[in-house]
């Protein structure tokens, strides 16, 4: 039995904890907060842009610590799960690895590539796993279109779009700040050059536009740009959206042999093929808000059982989703091709 201890009881610690419920042979056991109103099981106030709303947990079977330390003590523990604001994330992974634990961290790995760096080399030295919770390809719209391409069941990947839009969150404090998430062009999109990332690898440059607004950019559309032979790849994203559309996230993707078109909430998964025919795939798990966490959390727990990082949970794919990011803003403000690497 894997035991976690879950840090941080924000909205996503919440999701997370939910979804921890469900996992086989692990369970968490104890968790980490300054608020003693969330560590007495009061979670009314947590809200979020997806999911259910917070409210009375018992969590009198728990281990409850106020300061990271004394949880990092306990040596029960095996993996912690990171889910404090990404500004703390480097500082929280770097004092669990030396503590011996496993670490499982919410996405964005961290706000800069050097402490993204940090945390990979650290994990190495310990002996321990760092693993970074990029939901997305657990989601089953995405694994399938995932699996398709990594697999090459439709042939060679040609091209595609994808979109990932928000209106301007109003259900947290920090979720506004880009010192602490980056702001849009960190916090969201990192979820798209993740999974761009993934399915066609770190392209050579990128050329963005977008806007800017108190130095931060909060919406761009990238050419991911591969060379000669591709594939020609781009991507939408940000918190631009008007209230009434408070979220959309989709793709259409081309394959040799068919293409894949989806968007949440307008039109589900479908098969298109060169013959006029098309087909829905059926997908399991898309009506569980949780479900999809509770699969990456899974992969991480199966991972520290068999002591080998889950390939889509591996740190150095979320530190080049992160430099991925940082490279587009720098096309936005520049208004000039970046190189990647």
């Amino acid at each position: 039995m894997v035991k976690i201890g879950l840090v941080g009881l924000g909205f996503m610690g919440m999701i997370h904890y939910l979804a921890a419920r469900k996992l086989k042979g692990a369970e968490v056991v104890a968790i980490c907060s300054r608020d003693e109103k969330k560590l007495a099981g009061d979670w009314r106030d947590i809200k979020g842009n997806f999911g259910p709303r917070g409210e009375m947990m018992d969590l009198s079977r728990l281990k409850k610590y106020r300061r990271l330390d004394e949880l990092l003590a306990d040596p029960d523990i095996d993996m912690i799960d990171v889910c404090n604001p990404t500004h703390l994330h480097p500082a929280t992974a770097l004092k669990g690895l030396a503590a011996g634990k496993h670490v499982l961290v919410e996405k964005a790995i961290a706000l800069e590539a050097a402490d993204a760096d940090a945390m990979v080399a650290a994990a190495r030295k310990a002996g321990k796993l760092l693993m970074v919770a990029h939901v997305l390809p657990f989601f089953p719209e995405f694994d399938f279109a995932s699996r398709a391409i990594r697999g090459g069941s439709y042939g060679k990947l040609l091209g595609g779009h994808f979109k990932r839009v928000i209106s301007k969150p109003d259900w947290s404090a920090d979720i506004g700040d880009a010192s602490k998430t980056g702001g849009p062009a960190v916090d969201l999109h990192i979820h798209d050059t993740h999974f761009i990332g993934l399915v066609a690898g770190v392209p050579k440059n990128v050329f963005a536009t977008g806007i800017v607004e108190k130095d931060a950019v909060t919406y761009l559309t990238t050419s991911y740009l591969y060379g000669p032979n591709g594939p020609a790849i781009t991507c939408s994203s940000g918190a631009v959206a008007m209230k009434a559309r408070e979220f959309v996230h989709g793709y259409e993707i081309y394959l040799e042999k068919a293409t894949l078109v989806y968007e949440s909430g307008t039109c589900p998964l479908t098969v298109l093929y060169a013959d006029g025919r098309s087909e829905q795939p059926t997908l399991d798990g898309g009506g569980d808000a949780t479900a999809a966490f509770t699969l990456e959390l899974q992969a991480a727990v199966d991972g520290v059982a068999a002591g080998k990082e889950p390939d889509l949970l591996s740190g150095k794919l979320a530190r080049d989703a992160l430099v991925l990011c940082h490279k587009e803003c720098e096309s936005v403000k520049t208004g000039r091709i970046v190189t990647v690497a």
